[in-house]
């Protein structure tokens, strides 16, 4: 499985992220995406954690973290992550 992934919102309902990884929801749309365990490390993931924690707190009622940036910003910064 790819470090970065994405699903549409009805399918990934049915579907848990695999053991090593985590589902988060970017953008407006709140697109589903699966990435590493390993980002969370990561320091520019870490920025996007602290904004996470100001905007939502700990409530993620989708079930995932939910990620308060567009899907590029999100997608370039895990691209430099790869």
């Amino acid at each position: 499985m790819p470090c970065l992934s994405f699903e549409n919102e009805a399918s990934s309902k049915a579907v848990d992220a695999p053991k090593g990884y985590i589902s988060v929801y970017v953008g407006e749309k709140m697109k589903r995406f699966v990435i590493s365990l390993s980002y969370l490390n990561q320091p520019s993931f870490q920025d996007l954690l602290s904004q996470v924690e100001e905007e939502f707190g700990y409530d993620h009622p989708m079930g995932g973290l939910t990620i308060p940036c567009s899907e590029d910003v999100f997608q370039r910064i895990t691209s430099c992550l790869n």
